[in-house]
C-alpha cells in the first residue's frame, strides 16, 4: 500500500500538469497575434474608406448649446490631445502618443486665437469600464495642462444660459456677451478681446503655444511614418 500511494500521487501531479499545459496552450491560441505590417497592401484598396458622422446625437446637441452660448469662441469636435497638448521630448514621444496622445476630447472650446479654454466630455449611461478608465486618464492630463474640464450627461444637457454661466461668472457678463451680436446677426469681439488684440498688435506667438504639427510624431519615430505610409 505504501508503494502505491507515491505512484498515485505522481500520477495525479502529472495529470494536473497536463491539464494546466492544455489550458495554457488553448489560451495562447485564443489570444490574437500581432499582425506584421504588409507593405504591399494599398491603403485605399485594402481598407475602402467610408465617411461617417463625426459626432453622436448627444455631442451634436451639446455642440449647438455651446455655439449659441459662446458666440465669441470657437467650438471644435473630436480633437486629439496630440493636437493641442505639448509635452517634453526627453522621453520618446511615441510612447506618450501610444499612452495618451491619441485620446480625444468630445468638444473643445477655444478663444478667438484658437487657444484651448475648456473641454466638454459627454458621458453616457451605458459607458463601459474601459471607457470610464480611458476618460479618467484624459481628464487627468487635461487638468494637469491647465485645461478646465466639464462633464455633461448626454440625457441632461445644460441650457444655453447654464452653459454661458460656466464661462462668464461675473455679473452682467452674460448680457455683454449677448450684446456682442449685431442686429444683422454678425458676431462682434468682446471688448476685452479687442483690447488684447490692440495691445499685442499684429505680432504672432510662434512659440510653445502653437499647435503641434499633424506629422510631428512621425518625424520623431520613423517606424510610425513607415506604418502610416
Amino acid at each position: 500500500m505504501s508503494l502505491l500511494e507515491p505512484t498515485a500521487a505522481v500520477t495525479l501531479l502529472l495529470a494536473v500538469a497536463l491539464l494546466l499545459s492544455a489550458l495554457w496552450l488553448r489560451r495562447r491560441h485564443a489570444m490574437p497575434r500581432p499582425v506584421a505590417p504588409d507593405p504591399s497592401l494599398d491603403t485605399v484598396q485594402a481598407w475602402p474608406p467610408q465617411a461617417v458622422r463625426v459626432m453622436t446625437l448627444g455631442e451634436r446637441q451639446a455642440f449647438e448649446v455651446l455655439r449659441r452660448a459662446l458666440p465669441g469662441h470657437v467650438v471644435l469636435a473630436q480633437v486629439p490631445l496630440s493636437r493641442f497638448i505639448s509635452v517634453p521630448t526627453r522621453f520618446p514621444y511615441a510612447q506618450w502618443l501610444q499612452r495618451a496622445g491619441r485620446l480625444g476630447v468630445d468638444l473643445l472650446v477655444c478663444d478667438f486665437s484658437s487657444r484651448a479654454v475648456a473641454a466638454i466630455e459627454i458621458r453616457t449611461a451605458d459607458e463601459s469600464a474601459r471607457s470610464a478608465k480611458r476618460h479618467q486618464r484624459l481628464v487627468e492630463i487635461l487638468r494637469a495642462a491647465g485645461v478646465t474640464v466639464h462633464e455633461w450627461n448626454e440625457n441632461e444637457l445644460p441650457s444655453v444660459q447654464e452653459a454661458r454661466a460656466l464661462f462668464f461668472t461675473k455679473a452682467g457678463s452674460g448680457a455683454a456677451e449677448a450684446a456682442a451680436v449685431t442686429r444683422g446677426g454678425r458676431t462682434l469681439l468682446p471688448v476685452a478681446e479687442i483690447q488684447e488684440m490692440l495691445a499685442n498688435g499684429d505680432a504672432t506667438d510662434y512659440g510653445q503655444l502653437e499647435p503641434v504639427p499633424s506629422g510631428f510624431f512621425e518625424d520623431l519615430d520613423p517606424r510610425l511614418a513607415r506604418q502610416a505610409a
